[in-house]
């Protein structure tokens, strides 16, 4: 009865068997279009940021908490600033970064690998100046010859800003004396009155920039040219620090200050993950949208205001806003599927063709288990013919004697219902080459017979 119900299954392991190699194929592309799509973005990433107590240090903050909501480590590294951050960017060493406009130029960008992933927020050169006693106020720039001023440390955005500027005003290299301290130790130097001023490009939320606006006996320089700063250096626009903006109600500042800008702008590398881009920008419109002191509500972040090429992906999710399915999904099960797309279109133009090998591939594999034996029947049937008259009775009989061994294993062969015909056609030849050779034996057996 085992035997019956074994000959009527249908055999699950000839097909598993014949589709291995198709299935096996199917999995190998899979895996390489999974590979080439890359859909998993890296669970870390390195931002350059800047100085202790500057807006670009502030920032980083924030996006480390952004990002640390969908599971991706922000490391944090500080630097001068953004000439520093463009060095780093170039060795590999930092992903993305905190950059100023005008600190390259999209060409070198390009050769650099670099690309944007737009601009921040306005950040103005803030010059502020020690007020002297008898001494009427700085009102150009000219003025500062002789002055001891701190450009910034090596590395930030501002010193070569500065001297651009002063370059502007027909001021040459060692007209000021330059001072190359970091923001906080050049202010402690400033109010201690051992230099006369010193200069920032940074966000009005810098820590240092918000306490020396209010600082008496300081006060900030106004760049009254501001319009013709913007025509002579394209990078650069035209703010205004409105008065009492930092007070209203002790009206600080009093009156309104005309200043020129750089915008802060995101720069990442070009291999930097899309998936990470989406979640910077992303963050950066969380961060940046709102209104604030030089800038109307979602004026930023935005595609505009930098040399450098925007990134394919922050330039769909500035034009279409984010990707559809992170609307209603988390972030990495969005990625997941918003990427793998590819992976099931490959694996839908091998699966249509490759599934119509299998089905000859298991009728092959089925049959076969009855064809071979055919060889065998073959090689008996040989025997028989190449015989001799003397030892043909002898050969005769061990033939029958393997036909029988041949039906019992043929008999154990187990096959689907459907493939029976086959199998019985095989033990039909088997009982044919028999009856023939019983026959060939028979006519030697009258042949001796009569001989006697």
């Amino acid at each position: 009865m085992s035997k019956i119900l074994k000959f009527t299954q249908f055999s699950l392991r000839d097909l598993l068997v014949a589709a291995a190699p198709t299935l096996l194929l199917i999995a190998a592309i899979g895996a390489l279009a999974y590979w080439l799509v890359d859909p998993m973005p890296p669970r870390t990433v390195r931002l350059a940021t800047g100085q202790d107590n500057s807006a670009y240090a502030e920032f980083g903050k924030k996006y480390a908490t952004a990002l640390a909501k969908h599971g991706v480590q922000v490391t944090l590294v500080p630097s001068a600033g953004s000439g520093e951050n463009l060095r780093l960017l170039r060795e590999g060493k930092v992903d993305i970064a905190f950059v100023q406009s005008g600190s390259t130029n999209e060409t070198v960008a390009e050769q650099e690998g670099l690309t944007s992933l737009g601009s921040l927020f306005v950040e103005p050169l803030w010059l502020f100046l020690r007020e002297t006693r008898g001494q009427p106020p700085i009102t150009h720039l000219s003025q500062l010859k002789g002055k001891k001023i701190n450009f910034g440390p090596k590395g930030a955005g501002a010193p070569r800003l500065f001297r651009q500027v002063l370059e502007l005003n027909g001021l040459e290299k060692g007209d000021v004396e330059r001072y190359s301290l970091a923001n906080t130790p050049a202010t402690v130097e400033l109010l201690a009155g051992r230099i006369d001023g010193l200069v920032f490009t940074s966000a009005p939320e810098a820590p240092l920039i918000q306490m020396l606006l209010q600082t008496p006996g300081i006060r900030l320089f106004n760049f009254a040219q501001a319009e013709a700063y913007g025509r002579k250096m394209p990078f650069l626009s035209h703010v205004m620090l409105p008065r009492g903006i930092v007070d209203l109600g002790r009206n600080v500042p009093a009156r309104n200050f005309d200043l020129i800008a750089p915008t802060a702008t995101l720069v990442a590398r070009e291999n930097l993950h899309p998936a990470l881009v989406d979640l910077f920008v992303q963050s950066a419109v969380s961060i940046h949208r709102a209104a604030g002191w030089f800038a109307q509500q979602g004026q930023f972040p935005s595609a505009k205001y930098t040399e450098i090429p925007v990134h394919a992906e922050a330039a769909k999710f500035y034009k279409s806003g984010p990707p559809l399915l992170q609307r209603y999904m988390t972030f990495w099960l969005a990625n997941f599927f918003d990427r793998m797309w590819v992976v099931v279109v490959a694996l839908g133009a091998l699966i249509l063709p490759l599934s119509k090998v299998v089905p000859p591939l298991y009728v092959w594999r089925i049959r076969s288990r009855v064809y071979r034996w055919y060889g065998q029947l073959r090689s008996v049937e040989q025997a028989v013919e190449q015989a001799s008259d003397e030892d043909r009775l002898a050969v005769y009989q061990a033939q029958l004697q393997r036909l029988n061994e041949i039906e019992d294993l043929v008999n154990q062969v187990s096959i689907p219902l459907s493939f029976a015909d086959g199998l019985y056609g095989l033990r039909s030849h088997i009982q044919f080459v028999r009856k023939r050779i019983q026959f060939l034996m028979d006519q030697v057996t009258l042949a001796d017979a009569s001989v006697e």
